[in-house]
Parts: C-alpha cells; structure tokens; sequence
C-alpha cells in the first residue's frame, strides 16, 4: 500500500539516517552534510547548526572508473 501512496503523491521522507558527513582526503573538496530516506534513497541536505532537514541533494556523480566502463558497453 505505501507504494501506491508514494507512487501517487511522492515520498515525505518520515524514515530517514542519522546525519552523515562523509570523510575526505586532505587536498580534496568536503561534502555536505546530509541525511538519506530509507524508503526512497533520495539525499536531504541536513545544518548542524540548526539541527534540520534541508532541500534536496543532486545525485552524487559516478567515479570516472565507473564512466569508462560504461561507454566500453
């Protein structure tokens, strides 16, 4: 049934992660903060500061390894 009900009027998000802040590599450029549903797999920005769910998040891009195997198909 809650298929049906995101299939007609979208996810609200209620389940949702704890906040994750992925690690980087000196030299690199920091990711945002965000929270993930678990029903949908769509990406929240989440602030520290206020402690609240944001707008939505871009797909995260594919690694270029992953692109040259795709275009080798």
């Amino acid at each position: 049934m809650p298929v049906i009900i995101n299939f007609l009027f979208g996810c609200r998000h209620k389940q949702i992660t704890r906040p994750i802040t992925p690690v980087h590599k000196p030299g690199t450029r920091a990711e945002q903060t965000y929270v993930a549903c678990l029903e949908c797999g769509t990406r929240l920005r989440y602030d520290l500061e206020s402690m609240r769910v944001g707008t939505v998040m871009p797909p995260p891009a594919a690694p270029a390894n992953v692109i040259a195997a795709r275009s080798l198909l």
